[in-house]
């Protein structure tokens, strides 16, 4: 039994900040291979922010220097700060963990942004 879950999610202005967190079973918590991706309406899933099975961190360009990746291992947690939120970030947030050849994932947590 593997779970990813998700919170932090919500209703926000244009301009604003969310903190998301995603919290992991135990038995497939690393760094390593965890991140963030998010679905837009009408668009396809897409990759946000990972921790690469490397050991860095890859940002989509859409959101680099505004979003940022975070851990705390002691909480089996990932986080995803979200700030100068825009419209475009309206999307379904999910998180993503790859382990020992299988992809793991949240059940996704809504951000919605107004303009």
């Amino acid at each position: 039994q593997v779970q990813l879950v998700e919170s932090g999610g919500g209703l926000v202005q244009a301009g604003g900040s969310l903190r998301l967190s995603c919290a992991a079973s135990e038995s497939i918590f690393s760094i390593n291979g965890m991140g963030w991706f998010r679905q837009r309406p009408g668009k396809q899933r897409e990759l946000v922010a990972i921790f690469t099975i490397d050991g860095t961190i890859n940002y989509a360009d859409s959101v680099k220097g505004r979003f940022t990746i975070s851990s705390d291992n002691a909480k089996n947690t990932v986080y995803l700060q979200m700030n100068s939120l825009k419209p475009e970030d309206t999307a379904v947030y999910y998180c993503y963990k790859f382990r020992y050849g299988n992809s793991y994932w949240g059940q996704g947590t809504q951000v919605t942004v107004s303009s």
